[in-house]
Parts: structure tokens; sequence; C-alpha cells
């Protein structure tokens, strides 16, 4: 009993390590893309820590926004760090693509120009993807189907607004922010 489950254990390992590598090489493509895309031009990587034990590697990813030097994700600028995690997000999620998605102040650190970048490659997402976006960002809201608030009543209390957009405007692929 014990040599058979030493060998069905064995078995699985191939399996995870088979399936860690396949995934693997799949995200890093998409995310070197998105990156390029958000970002307008530069590169990025995901490197595996430890490439000789897949089932204990750590990730690092490796980024250069346009006109900069290589580094690591720790030295970039806030608004450089919410676009490669955007990025890495979006890799996933075209890898293993998911029926909606919640992003929380994704574009609060971004400038305008960014904010158009993430704006459309949302619009193309959007077309697999259902998005919920909490934002405060009027350039992000203006792609919304559908636009939810709350606003406190004269008695304190809290109360939901939502109002969907106009159809010439819903035809296009968006995400549905709450502000």
């Amino acid at each position: 009993a014990t040599a058979d489950l030493r060998q069905v254990i064995g078995e699985l390992d191939e399996v995870m390590e088979r399936e860690f590598k396949r995934t693997f090489g799949l995200v890093a493509r998409q995310f070197r893309a998105f990156f390029q895309e958000l970002f307008g031009g530069g590169s990025a990587r995901l490197e595996l820590t430890d490439p000789d034990d897949l089932m204990g590697t750590g990730i690092d990813i490796v980024a250069r926004p346009p006109g900069k030097r290589q580094q690591g994700l720790a030295l970039l600028s806030g608004g450089e760090r919410a676009l490669t995690a955007t990025a890495l997000v979006f890799a996933i999620m075209s890898t293993s693509p998911t029926p909606f998605c919640v992003l929380d102040e994704g574009d609060a650190a971004l400038d305008e120009a960014n904010v158009g970048r993430f704006r459309s490659v949302l619009q193309s997402m959007a077309q697999d993807t259902q998005f919920v976006i909490i934002t405060h960002h009027r350039y992000t809201i203006e792609i919304a189907d559908i636009v939810s608030g709350i606003t406190r009543s004269g008695d304190g209390s809290s109360r939901v607004i939502s109002h969907r957009l106009s159809q010439e405007h819903a035809e296009q692929p968006a995400a549905a922010p709450a502000a």
C-alpha cells in the first residue's frame, strides 16, 4: 500500500509540475503582452526563483516601463506598480477566463494617459468577462454601461443610486463601475 501511495504521489507531482509549467508559460506570455499594451511599450517578464524546484519556486516580476531601466516591482512608482499588477491580473484572466471580476480602485494611481490604455484593455476584456469597477476616476466611469453610487439621505441613511447609460453607449463593451 505504501509503494502504491508513493507511486500515486509521484504521478500527481509530475502532473502538477507539468500543468504549472504550462500555465506559467501561458501567463508569462500574456503578461508581457498586457504590460506592453498598458504601458504603451517597455518590457516585463515573470521569472521563477528556483526553476529546478517547480513545486517550491516563487515568482519574481521584472519590469522596464518605457524610458526607464529594468527594475524589480518594489522600485516602480505607485502608478507603475498598479499597471503592472493589472497586467498580471489580466494575463491570468486571459489564460483562465472568469465570468466576472471586481476591480477596486485599480486606476486610482493612474494619470489620464494610463487610464486611457487601462480603459482600452478593459473594454476588450469585457467581451468575455463582466467587470464591476469601484472607481472615482471620471474617465473610467465614462465607459460604463451602468453607473451606481451611494448617497446619504437627509435622515442619515445610505441609499444606492444606479443609472443605465444610453443604449447608444451601451453597445460598446464596457465595465460597470460603482462610484
